[in-house]
Formats: C-alpha cells, structure tokens, sequence
C-alpha cells in the first residue's frame, strides 16, 4: 500500500457515516427506469458539493461528473452506477409512492460512487490521477415497463429501452476509453467473476378481439383474453426446441386482460422478453416466440401485433485486470474474502446493458457482498452488512480508479489499446435499429 491508498482509505473512512446515509436514503426511495429524478437529483446534489461539473438529462435522468477533465486526453474512466430499482410493492423497503424496491443493490453502486468520488477529490489524491475520471449515473438497468418506454419512444424522448443502450446512441459514452462496473451479491464476500450473460429483445403483444355481453351473448364476441391464453400455451410447446447451451429465457406477463368481468374481453396485452447468451439464439427464439402468439389469434379469430424492440447484447467474459484484483484485496482487508471466479461455461441467465458497452470498450465488473434472501430481485433481499455492500464498494472503486490512472495512466491505457471492440458506434445502432419489428396476424 502507497501513501495514496492509505489516503484513499483513510478518507473514505472518514466518511463512513455519510455514505451509509446516502445508501440507506436511496434505499429507502426507489424510482423506476427513466423516471429516477429525485435519485438523480440526490446525486448530482453531492456531486456539485465536490465541486464537480456535471451533465445532466441524459437519456432523461442520466448525469456525468467530471474530475480531472483537464487530463481527459491522457485517459477517460468512468465509474458506472445504476439509479433504477424494480417495482416489488411488497419489499420492506418499498417507495410507497413508487412501489419500487433497491433489490437490484443499484443503491450499493450508487453508494461507492458516492464514496470513489469523496476521497479521489482529495487535492492531494486527484493530482496523483493522470487521467479524467467521470462518476457516471445511468438510468434504466431494469428493463421493465416495456409499454411505459414505447411511449417514451413514441414522444421522441428515447429511441431505446435499455439506459446504456440509449446513453450509447446520443453519444454519452463518446469520451469515455474504460469503465468500471459494480453489482450487488448475495453472501458475505467479494467476487470477481469472468463469465457471460444472456441478451435479450423485448416484445408486446397486443389481442385484439370483439367486446358482446359475456353472458348473454358471447357468440357474437371475440375473446382477446382467450387468443392470448392459446399464444402463451403455444409458447410453452417451442420450449423443447431451446438448447440448454444457450440458456434461452422467455418469461411474459400479462399487462391487460379485458375491461369489465361481464364483457368478452377486447384486448389483451403481452409483455415478454426474450433470452439468450447469443444472438443467434435469441433470433431463433424470438421467432418461434412470434408465431406462438400469432397462432393464438388465428385459432380465436382475433387480431395480434407483435412489437419487437432491442433489449441489450450479451455480456462478454473478460479478465479482470490486475489492479482491479488487488484493489479489491486491499479494500476487503482480514476481513472478506475476495473470490475471483472463471464462470465462462456457465452463463448467466440474467441480462445487463453493461454488455452493450463491452461491445465497443472495456468494462470491468466487481462484485460485493453483504446481501441476504433468496437472490436478487426478490422480496426477501437486503443488506445485513453496510460495510461490505456500501464502504468496501466504494474502497474498491476508488483504488482500482488510481492505480488503473497513476503514472502517465499507463494501466489504463494499456487495457484500451489491447481491447478489441466488436462494433464501432454506427454498427452498433444500426444493429439495433435492425432488431427493431412489427408483425401483425389473425383474423
């Protein structure tokens, strides 16, 4: 440990208790995708008290806050953190006025950030940083309410329902070279795991049938309700078809299932998406998706719309680069383990637009414990240890940033030069503007 680390931790320390606070306010007020103003806002706030420029309203509620621009050209780190929760009403920890819930821990990331950014604007450590860091809150993780952001499409404010897919596209990401990237876990240690996830596209599927009376006349009715109970059986027999390898996921809710009890249902309303770890995967259950659902509209004699939007890209496995390895051993200390896991024989079946940015620069993931329940998005989930999911988090942030930035920033540089993109900018939208479809079918 240098004299900056031991500054890093010590500061970070010293503020212990308002990180803790800052984690727990978030916590305690979880907004959905594309409408976190008031986390934003939270955030922006402290990071304005750093004396910190920032970019706000990107991609609606995204910010960018700039330390060291000045050193911009040497290199350009961002911190990823996530400002969206996840609607479970239920949750101990539920906004009642949003019925969402941190049981994603995005509140953990946003808590290190908070923390990286105390200590590394420290006079003393920022001039030993030889590159610009960008404490960088995104939108939108959560890819839910598929309506909500096709209405959002629909008005102009959005071209995609992912935040870092939309982030990309309006050139949020255009001076950033290397991102670090946090996640929550559930145990009691710290994991740095080299493994892939599933991407996915989203879809709605929308039922147009004929309102009768449902008793005293259902035989001049056509059951929208019904058509969709067939297309949802459908999907189930194309199960079979998916190959384990690719760990296809498909997993619809219905938003609307009719108007009144005593009405043949008119419409009804399908959200799904659709998994899988590759993309040619995904474009073959994608299409077996369709014509199960178009089926149950021609088996009724009702009318379908099958709305298909990009969701995210899969995640790509890479190797966690020295200094982030041990930055997280010095943060953990005696106390944590810290766990570094080779995974690439088995994906993840959960999706992150994180992997849409792996697709044109380097990210590099880090995982805290300090976590309890069942697993993520679950109504059991919560932090039983603050040290661990809030002040390691933040420790780890901010030691990787300085010795991935320290001398010439030659770390960094080195991990961007040996980086092999897969899409420039244009390719990447003009491949997800390829994903974008509309089928329509039935009667």
């Amino acid at each position: 440990m240098d004299q900056t680390e031991k500054l890093i931790l010590e500061a970070i320390d010293q503020h212990r208790d308002e990180i803790i606070e800052f984690a727990r306010d978030i916590y305690d007020h979880g907004e959905l995708g594309y409408k976190e103003f008031n986390t934003a806002e939270k955030f922006i706030k402290k990071m304005k008290e750093l004396g910190l420029r920032t970019e706000t309203g990107l991609a609606i509620t995204g910010t960018k806050a700039y330390l060291n621009e000045e050193k911009k050209d040497t290199a350009s780190l961002a911190l990823l953190g996530e400002l969206d929760a996840l609607r479970i009403p239920e949750h101990a920890h539920a906004n009642p006025e949003t019925d969402a819930a941190h049981c994603c821990g995005h509140h953990a990331q946003m808590a290190g950030i908070f923390g990286a950014a105390l200590a590394l604007t420290v006079p003393e450590i920022a001039k030993k940083l030889d590159g610009q860091v960008v404490f960088f809150a995104t939108p939108a993780e959560e890819y839910g309410e598929i309506g909500f952001k096709n209405e959002l499409r629909a008005q102009g404010k959005i071209k995609y329902g992912g935040g870092k897919c939309e982030l990309i596209r309006i050139g949020a990401f255009d001076d950033i070279d290397l991102n670090l990237a946090h996640h929550t876990t559930i145990g009691n240690e710290v994991v740095i795991r080299k493994g892939s996830g599933n991407g996915f596209v989203s879809k709605v599927i929308r039922y147009k049938g004929k309102a009768a009376h449902a008793a005293g006349s259902p035989h001049l009715g056509v059951n929208a309700l019904n058509a969709a109970a067939l297309g949802l059986t459908a999907l189930q027999y194309q199960r079979e078809t998916f190959q384990d390898k690719d760990t296809v996921r498909v997993h619809p809710i219905m938003t609307k299932g009719g108007d009144l009890v005593n009405v043949v249902p008119n419409e009804a309303i399908i959200e799904t998406l659709v998994r899988a770890n590759n993309t040619k995967a995904i474009l073959d259950a994608s299409e077996k998706t369709d014509r199960a659902f178009l089926a149950g509209a021609v088996a009724v004699g009702a009318k379908v719309e099958i709305e298909t939007m990009p969701g995210y890209l899969p995640t790509i496995p890479v190797d966690a680069p020295e200094e982030l390895v041990e930055a997280a051993k010095l943060a953990a200390g005696d106390k944590y383990n810290v766990n570094v896991v080779d995974a690439t024989s088995t994906p993840s079946g959960g999706s992150t637009d994180v992997g849409d940015v792996q697709h044109l620069q380097p990210v590099f993931t880090f995982n805290t414990g300090g976590a309890v329940g069942s697993g993520l998005h679950s109504v059991d989930f919560d932090v039983n240890d603050e040290e661990l999911a809030y002040i390691v988090t933040a420790k780890i942030f901010a030691l990787t940033a300085y010795r991935l930035l320290k001398g010439g920033a030659v770390a960094a540089k080195k991990l961007v030069d040996d980086y092999k993109p897969i899409f420039t900018k244009q390719e990447y939208i003009d491949f997800m503007e390829s994903m974008i479809s509309k089928k329509t079918g039935g009667a």
